[in-house]
C-alpha cells in the first residue's frame, strides 16, 4: 500500500461499480473517467462458517467494498452470481471499464474447504472464457486449502487448531505445540485483517491446479435389493457434489444410479474417514460432549480401531479386503495396485496439505524417485499422489523430519471396485467431508473412479507450498500439464463438456435478442441451480 496516497486509494482497485454487477443499473457519468481497479474481486462469504466470525466478515468487507459485490452463500448461490454478472459482462462487451473489470476478476471466498469447493466447482463448471483464479479465507473446519497456497499459518493458536478437528494421530503430538500458544486468535474479521488480506491478494500469484472428477456408479437396486444408492439422511453437505446424472447425459448407463463430483485436495477411505465420520456424527448428536475435542477424537480412534485395531476390532477391515484398486498412468494404460494387507487407510492427494497442513506423500529422495519411476508431486501435472496408512501409530511419522505415509503410487487415474463379501459399507472422504458408504451385498459391484479434468486458477501468497511444474526450480524436460493428454476409455464418456463436477450448468452467451429480453435472462436465472450445493459447511 505504500504507493498510495490513501487506504480508500488502495481501496479502489478492488472496487466493482454496480452498473457492471448488476443489468438494472444504469453507468454513473463520472464512470467514464474512473480508472481501471487493478484487482477487482468478488466476495463470496459462508455466513454459516466458523461460528459467528462469517457473518462478521461480510459486514467488514461491505463496509470496505461495493455492498453489491460481497455475497452470503447462505443468501445466494455463486452459480447464480456468477451467470448473472458475466452475462452483464457480454452486454457491456463495448464498454472498456467492464471489459478490463471482466479480465482482471479475482474471486475471495471465505469458508472451510467445502465451501471453497463449492466454487471452484463452480468455476470449472461454468467454463468461463476468462475464469477469475480463487483466494480463500481459512474459515469453519478443514483448511487445507488455505495452507496449500499460503493464506494461513501452519502454527495456529489452540482455538483455531481444534476448530479444524484433526484426526487423532495428529492431534496427540501437536498438543504439545498447542500448550505453548496462548489466548485465542481466530481468522481476523475487523478491518485492519481485512485491509492486510485485500494486500496480499493484489500480490498475490496466480498458480493453476489440476481438478479430480469422481464417477460412482453402481447398480440400481431391485425392489428391497441388498445396496441402497447412497444413505440420503447421513450425506455431508458436500456429497451433493455427486448428484445423481440425468438419465439423457452421456455418462449415465441403464440399470446404474451415477453420480459424478470432483475435489482439489484429497479423497479418502478407509478408517482415516471412519474416524472422521464417528467425530461428525457424534458431535452432531451430543454436542455437549465435545467440550474437549481433543480427547474425544483420541477415544474415537481407539474405540473405532484406528488406534487400538488388536483389542477392540480385531477382524478391522484393511482396504485389500474392501476393494480392487486399479490405477492408469499417461499412456492410458490400466493395472491392478497392490495394496499391502497392513493398510487400512489411502489418501488420494492432489495438494501438500491434508490433516490440516501435513504432507502425507513427503518428499522421496532422488535414488528411490529414480527407481520407482516417481516424479516430484506437482499439482498441476495431472498425476495424484497415492498414499496409505497401517494404523493412527503409523500416521504420526508425518511430525517427523521427512516423515511420510506409505506411497502406493502416483496415477493420472484411479479405480475402486468394491464387491460382495467384505463388509456392507464403508466410508469415505472428501476435501474434509465425511459419509458412510453402502456396498453390496449381493452380486451387485459399487465403482469409484478418479481421474484427471483440467485445472483452475488459485491465488498463492509468496509462502506457497504447493509446486508447478512451471516453477523455476523445476527440469525442464519434466512431462508438464503442458503434455498432459487426458486418454478415455469405455468408463468415462468422450468430450469433456459431459465430465462435470455437478455444482452448475455450463454458461452460454444468449442471443443478441436476449440481452434486451428480461423474460429471458429471468429464465435463465431460473434455470441455473446447483444441485444441492447450497447448503455446503
Amino acid at each position: 500500500m505504500e504507493k498510495y496516497n490513501s487506504l480508500s486509494d488502495f481501496l479502489k482497485e478492488f472496487y466493482i461499480p454496480t452498473y457492471v454487477l448488476s443489468a438494472e443499473t444504469e453507468e454513473e457519468e463520472e464512470e467514464e473517467s474512473r480508472p481501471t481497479p487493478a484487482s477487482p474481486v468478488l466476495v463470496f462469504i459462508n455466513s454459516k462458517s466458523g461460528g459467528q466470525l462469517g457473518g462478521e466478515l461480510i459486514l467488514t468487507y461491505r463496509s470496505l467494498l461495493n455492498h453489491n459485490q460481497v455475497f452470503d452463500l447462505d443468501q445466494e448461490t455463486p452459480d447464480k452470481v456468477l451467470r448473472r454478472i458475466y452475462l452483464n459482462l457480454e452486454r457491456l462487451k463495448d464498454d472498456d471499464f467492464a471489459r478490463q473489470i471482466g479480465e482482471k476478476l479475482k474471486i475471495i471466498v471465505a469458508g472451510g474447504d467445502g465451501t471453497a469447493g463449492w466454487l471452484l466447482g463452480v468455476v470449472c463448471d461454468l467454463k468461463l472464457s476468462h475464469p477469475p483464479p480463487i483466494a480463500t479465507v481459512p474459515l469453519g473446519t478443514g483448511n487445507n486449502l488455505p495452507f496449500a497456497f499460503g493464506w494461513v499459518c501452519v502454527l495456529l493458536t489452540t482455538t483455531l487448531l481444534l476448530s479444524i478437528h484433526l484426526p487423532a494421530y495428529v492431534l496427540l503430538l501437536l498438543l504439545s505445540v498447542c500448550i505453548s500458544l496462548q489466548g485465542k486468535k481466530n481468522p481476523g474479521t475487523d478491518r485492519t485483517a481485512v485491509e492486510s488480506f485485500l494486500e496480499q491478494v493484489f500480490k498475490a500469484k496466480v498458480m493453476k491446479i489440476d481438478n479430480w472428477h469422481i464417477l460412482m456408479r453402481m447398480k440400481t437396486p431391485k425392489e428391497g435389493g441388498s445396496c441402497d444408492p447412497v444413505a440420503p439422511l447421513e450425506l455431508p453437505h458436500s456429497l451433493h457434489a455427486f448428484h445423481r446424472v440425468s438419465p439423457t447425459d452421456e455418462l449415465n448407463k441403464e440399470g446404474c444410479h451415477t453420480f459424478r463430483g470432483g475435489f482439489w485436495n484429497y479423497f479418502s477411505l478407509g478408517m482415516d474417514a471412519q474416524i472422521s465420520y464417528a467425530f461428525h456424527s457424534e458431535r452432531k448428536l451430543h454436542p455437549e460432549k465435545f467440550k474437549n475435542q481433543l480427547s474425544t477424537y483420541v477415544k474415537l480412534g481407539c474405540t473405532q480401531g484406528w488406534f487400538c485395531a488388536s483389542l477392540f476390532h480385531p477382524a478391522s477391515r484393511n482396504i485389500a479386503q474392501l476393494a480392487k484398486v486399479k490405477i492408469a498412468t499417461r499412456n492410458g494404460q490400466w493395472q491392478d495396485l497392490h495394496i499391502p494387507h497392513s493398510i487400512r487407510s489411502i489418501v488420494c492427494l492432489n495438494l501438500p496439505s491434508f490433516s490440516g497442513g501435513l504432507n502425507p506423500w513427503g518428499t522421496p529422495n532422488p535414488r528411490k524417485q529414480r527407481d520407482r519411476g516417481l516424479t516430484p508431486p506437482f499439482v498441476d501435472d495431472g498425476l495424484i499422489e497415492v498414499v496409505g496408512f497401517r494404523n493412527a501409530w503409523h500416521g504420526l511419522v508425518l511430525l517427523a523430519p521427512n516423515g511420510h505415509g506409505t506411497r502406493l503410487a502416483q496415477a493420472n487415474r484411479i479405480r475402486f471396485e468394491f464387491h460382495k463379501g467384505a463388509t456392507d459399507h464403508t466410508f469415505m472422504r472428501m476435501d474434509g467431508e465425511p459419509w458412510k458408504q453402502p456396498l453390496p451385498l449381493d452380486d451387485e459391484t459399487v465403482m469409484v473412479e478418479i481421474s484427471h479434468l483440467g485445472q483452475v486458477n488459485m491465488l498463492a501468497t509468496h509462502d506457497c507450498r504447493s509446486r508447478s511444474v512451471f516453477d523455476p526450480s523445476t527440469p525442464r524436460h519434466h512431462d508438464g500439464a503442458e503434455d498432459y493428454d487426458d486418454n478415455e476409455d469405455d468408463s468415462v464418456a468422450e468430450g469433456e463438456e459431459f465430465r462435470k463436477f455437478g455444482a452448475a450448468d455450463t454458461f452460454k452467451i444468449p442471443d443478441e435478442g436476449e440481452h434486451s429480453n428480461k423474460k429471458g435472462r429471468a429464465s435463465r436465472r431460473r434455470n441455473s441451480n446447483v444441485h444441492g450445493w447450497s447448503h455446503v459447511l
